[in-house]
């Protein structure tokens, strides 16, 4: 995961992989033959809760991160600013994702037929930029940053988040192995890490997030 050397990339890995393994599971239910994906993806808790939280991952970076890294960037290399362009314009392209598989999703006519070319586009395009950003941005946003400009791209993290904070830990710690989930449990306020294990963790568990109002399972 990189040598860091100023600022604490733990929860950045980890919402990353949270929205990897998100991805893929969306990946798996479109490509499912026993059951209409729409249905699923429709109706599951899942789905609103991906698209909550990465919409609240990306646009905390396009107004707290790259703004800041452009102005304390200006003057340098052409190659760190394009590294910068380029991690825009990935966000704009999966953005739109969302709402044209919501479209899909709506369409009881021609929506089955685009969803699965849709899922696709999502999860290629979503893997291939964070690979790119934890490849090259961090390392970038390490020795660029501040710890209070890192504090406050959590904070308008954290904001957007808001009341879907019950769901977001669980959510962030779902399938992680146990050393992991403790490790990003240490960097949780106390009450909310109390929280989390006498209320949230089992609320968010009886939600079981991809499963279909009617039933059908991930």
């Amino acid at each position: 995961m990189g040598d860091f050397k100023n600022l604490d990339m733990t929860m950045m890995f980890a919402i990353h992989d949270a929205l990897r393994r998100e991805v893929e599971r969306i990946a798996r239910i479109t490509a499912r033959a026993d059951e209409d994906p729409r249905q699923v993806l429709g109706t599951a808790v899942g789905w609103e809760l991906f698209k909550t939280f990465l919409t609240a991952h990306h646009t905390s970076e396009d107004l707290t991160v790259w703004p800041v890294m452009y102005a304390a960037l200006a003057g340098r290399g052409d190659s760190e600013i394009a590294l910068l362009d380029a991690m825009e314009a990935e966000h704009a392209v999966i953005e739109p994702l969302l709402a044209d598989i919501d479209a899909a999703l709506a369409d009881r006519d021609s929506g089955a037929e685009r969803l699965g070319g849709l899922v696709d586009t999502l999860r290629t395009g979503l893997l291939a930029h964070l690979d790119h950003e934890e490849r090259d941005a961090l390392a970038l946003m390490d020795l660029t940053l501040s710890q209070e400009q890192w504090a406050a791209f959590s904070a308008e993290q954290r904001d957007r988040i808001g009341s879907d904070a019950n769901r977001y830990l669980p959510w962030l710690l779902d399938d992680m192995d146990a050393a992991r989930a403790a490790s990003v449990l240490a960097r949780i306020p106390p009450p909310l890490r109390a929280a989390y294990e006498t209320e949230w963790r089992a609320s968010y568990e009886e939600l079981r997030i991809w499963t279909a109002k009617d039933g059908a399972g991930r």
